[in-house]
């Protein structure tokens, strides 16, 4: 289990490698009223690590327990 779980990390890094040289050319990204010129890879890193935490974000409240009600004892 331990060799499969080592296999399968190389495996998506040299995955990871091979986009990231790739795609390396820069590229113009408009935002609002801004133009910023990054490679892409780099881009590609923005956006996958913003839909993540954007991912993780909604889950944690959709997961969340709901709090006890409290109820007045008479």
């Amino acid at each position: 289990m331990k060799k499969a779980r080592i296999i399968l990390i190389i495996v998506i890094v040299l995955l990871a490698l091979i986009v990231s040289f790739q795609n390396t050319e820069a590229v113009e990204t408009k935002f609002l009223l801004l133009t910023i010129t990054m490679p892409r890879v780099l881009l590609l890193l923005l956006t996958f690590t913003l839909g993540f935490v954007g991912g993780m974000i909604t889950s944690s409240f959709i997961l969340r327990k709901p709090d006890k009600v409290k109820t007045k004892q008479k």
